[in-house]
């Protein structure tokens, strides 16, 4: 792939030749990815039941322009311009940390690429801009490739310890697939991800304390959106970025990832869509077997009658490397996003109420944000790092944790340990769970029967695009 007689870096033409030739055969995936599609689009709906700070940043940047033939966002009467839509539609998604997951060297969410996947292919489908409507089952492919790229690069590629934040393949996989959507040519998607990998890419620093806030929620947004931006700047013409990545003084791996070489573990196919793992619970995914062990906890204590804020002298937890780093936060929690990233809350929370932690749990407002209770537990938290669990979080794909109580009078409790979280793949019930999560997320805004024609949708690989999205309209 040339363009004025330069080649394009390998993985840029790599991933233009994955998108536009590799024909998804797997029915696992496609089944698992009809299931992402409908987890993805219940997460959107949950955050604008329960999110007023989100709720803030969707709409059109004017009030009351209404962008034409757009993007219908999903649970609003909002029609906008695709970037916007994007932007809103992957916001929705991500901003409760209840969206899908995939481990690695980095850890992200695959189900972050909808925003642009499906604000495009709508728009594209309403306005007629391609000889027939892109389908349902056109937006599963676009999926199943979107998840392939970002979860096999995060895989070998930690791009936490160079301070870059994992959305950046956010971008990357939603502008290789939009191209594709678009029907752009194969130069054309060369040159919007040349610009992809050659952009300024957002730094870590809004995820960890103390600058732990709520981009954290808007991220993915701000990727998908450029994603859709890129390729249409490569639509009107614009010239592209050959040497992108390698260029030895000013390329994205000198400036931006140490000089290494960006790794691959295998060629790109279906697997991580037929891996992911859907989150089942409103929790962090490095701290979701934490929280089912505090669970078993919890229910052990409740039935010996003991009170974990005053009969509970210290808690002590094995995890993996990836929980240290991410979510072992020790020092003053100030918002929701510093909350929902920190185990020891987490853990504190569902040892005093016995229940599962939920996505108001974290918020100012919560009863347990100000109960001081919950930071006298923080405080009596242990974190450790078991090598075992950090090999198995690479090689065997699990995310574990292990928790022993001491009581006040001395006495162990038994060590609960949890390897592979709920809404791990292994687990024979989590497509029955995720329906079922998608279900309660639909109850708030859909009625029973309008809910079953949005699954039927799903469930119609013909269905035009703009079709289903219909049905999600308010």
């Amino acid at each position: 792939m040339a363009t004025s007689d330069r080649r394009y870096d390998e993985p840029i033409a790599r991933l233009v030749e994955y998108v536009y030739h590799y024909e998804v055969t797997s029915d696992l995936a496609i089944l698992r990815a009809r299931h992402a599609l409908m987890d993805a689009l219940g997460c959107a709906l949950e955050t604008l039941q329960q999110s007023p700070e989100c709720r803030a940043l969707v709409g059109p940047y004017t009030p009351g322009l209404v962008a034409s033939y757009g993007f219908k966002l999903p649970g609003t009467c909002h029609q906008l311009d695709p970037v916007k839509g994007a932007f809103d539609l992957a916001t929705l998604i991500r901003f409760l940390d209840h969206n899908d997951a995939y481990p690695g060297a980095e850890w992200g969410h695959p189900s972050d690429n909808l925003g642009a996947i499906l604000a495009v292919s709508d728009w594209l489908s309403r306005t007629g801009a391609t000889s027939q409507p892109l389908t349902v089952k056109e937006v599963l492919i676009a999926m199943i490739k979107a998840y392939e790229i970002q979860g096999c690069y995060q895989v070998r590629n930690a791009f936490n310890k160079v301070g870059l934040d994992h959305t950046l393949l956010v971008k990357i996989a939603s502008t290789a697939v939009v191209a594709w959507l678009m029907g752009l040519t194969e130069e054309q998607a060369a040159v919007a991800l040349s610009h992809a990998w050659a952009d300024g890419h957002p730094l870590r620093i809004f995820r960890q304390s103390p600058n732990a806030g709520p981009r954290k929620g808007w991220a993915a947004g701000d990727a998908a959106m450029r994603a859709v931006h890129l390729c249409l700047l490569a639509r009107a013409g614009q010239p592209g970025i050959p040497s992108a990545l390698s260029e030895p003084s000013w390329g994205f791996l000198a400036v931006s990832f140490g000089g290494k070489e960006l790794e691959l573990p295998r060629p790109f196919k279906s697997r991580v869509m037929e891996e992911v793992f859907f989150k089942l619970m409103a929790a962090e995914g490095h701290g979701i077997s934490a929280v089912q062990a505090a669970m078993t906890l919890a229910e052990s204590l409740a039935s010996r009658g003991i009170d974990p804020a005053t009969q509970i002298s210290r808690i002590d937890i094995r995890t993996h490397e990836a929980a240290m780093r991410i979510i072992d936060k020790q020092g003053a929690l100030t918002n929701a996003a510093d909350r929902d990233h920190c185990m020891r809350y987490m853990v504190s929370v569902v040892l005093l109420k016995n229940a599962v932690i939920e996505a108001d749990d974290y918020h100012d407002t919560s009863v347990w944000a100000r109960d001081p209770r919950v930071e006298a537990l923080r405080q009596r938290i242990q974190m450790v790092e078991d090598p075992q669990f950090t090999h198995d979080y690479h090689h065997r794909r699990t995310a574990a944790s292990g928790l022993t109580v001491i009581l006040a009078d001395g006495q162990h409790l038994n060590e609960v340990v949890v390897e592979y979280p709920i809404g791990h793949p292994m687990h024979e019930d989590t497509l029955a769970k995720v329906r079922a999560k998608f279900q309660r997320n639909m109850e708030g805004m859909f009625t029973a029967e309008e809910t079953k024609r949005v699954i039927d949708a799903i469930h119609q690989d013909r269905m035009p695009v703009h079709r289903l999205v219909d049905l999600l309209g308010r």
